[in-house]
């Protein structure tokens, strides 16, 4: 390679060396964190996640009322007004006999015996009294990390894009950082060996 045409190359790779470096740098942080944390997930968790609410406690709630179908049915109206219920289902959840309902917005889950219920939407889920007292509420971490890790982005409107191109960059990132590390020596060498 010339001398010219080296310098030029040598010069466009360096500027979009840096200049991907600066535009993907918040991904390959987030890639990295997240990484870190599928390694070292249950440390982490533990140090991010405030104590969960005592569901036995439910047992014990004053005058507990059963609740109908109907009456879960209404609940779920109220949390989401408008919205239809796409798919009811009647099986233990958290071991406790409950009504599951997916609706568009998310999920609430009605337990038959006392009436509190969930309301699950994105990474949350809510821990409710009958009466809509708001005992807990808790962030999925596990998810919200996996999908920033595998997507680089918490919705699906990007699908894997985001990742994808983080991704390629590394990659290009990698390839051009060793070729500009090379390069120097590579001439060094080669001038040593028309020396001897």
């Amino acid at each position: 390679m010339q001398q010219k045409t080296r310098a030029k190359v040598l010069k466009t790779l360096r500027t979009s060396h840096a200049w991907l470096a600066i535009v993907v740098l918040p991904w390959i942080l987030m890639i990295g964190l997240t990484g870190f944390y599928m390694n070292h997930s249950k440390a982490i968790i533990n140090f991010i996640t405030p104590v969960g609410y005592d569901e036995s406690l439910f047992a014990t709630w004053p005058n507990p009322v059963e609740v109908t179908r109907d009456a879960a049915l209404g609940l779920a109206e109220t949390i989401w007004p408008g919205e239809e219920v796409t798919k009811f289902v009647t099986k233990p959840y958290h071991d406790r006999p409950s009504y599951i309902m997916d609706l568009p917005s998310g999920q609430v889950i009605v337990s038959r015996a006392t009436g509190h219920y969930f309301v699950k939407y994105g990474f949350t889920r809510e821990t409710h009294a009958p009466d809509g007292t708001l005992l807990h509420s808790k962030k999925y971490w596990g998810s919200i990390f996996k999908t920033l890790h595998t997507r680089g982005w918490l919705s699906n409107r990007f699908g894997t894009w985001i990742a994808d191109i983080t991704s390629f960059s590394l990659v290009f990132f990698s390839l051009s950082g060793l070729f500009l590390w090379w390069m120097p020596r590579a001439k060094k060498i080669g001038r040593m060996v028309r020396r001897s």
